[in-house]
């Protein structure tokens, strides 16, 4: 496994949350990959690093399959609180 080399980011609040979230439950990168390419999500790998970096914006449907995927609610990924 390799450890981030650059310092997060400021371009999105979920990203740090989606990498907590997915190694959690064990998941690597390019299975969530796949899992957003299921759900028409056209992300690739550097994308997906650079999302969990919080170095590239996040859009509406990436927020929505993110949340279904990794079976958490939208309002967590963006404030780490479930209400």
């Amino acid at each position: 496994m390799r450890l981030r080399s650059q310092p997060l980011g400021n371009k999105n609040l979920i990203g740090a949350r989606v990498e907590a979230a997915r190694k959690s439950q064990g998941m690597k990168q390019k299975e969530l990959l796949a899992q957003l390419q299921v759900r028409g999500v056209d992300l690739n790998a550097s994308g997906l690093s650079k999302l969990e970096g919080q170095i590239r914006f996040v859009t509406d449907f990436e927020l929505l399959a993110l949340s279904d995927i990794l079976g958490v609610s939208v309002v967590w990924l963006l404030t780490g609180e479930d209400k």
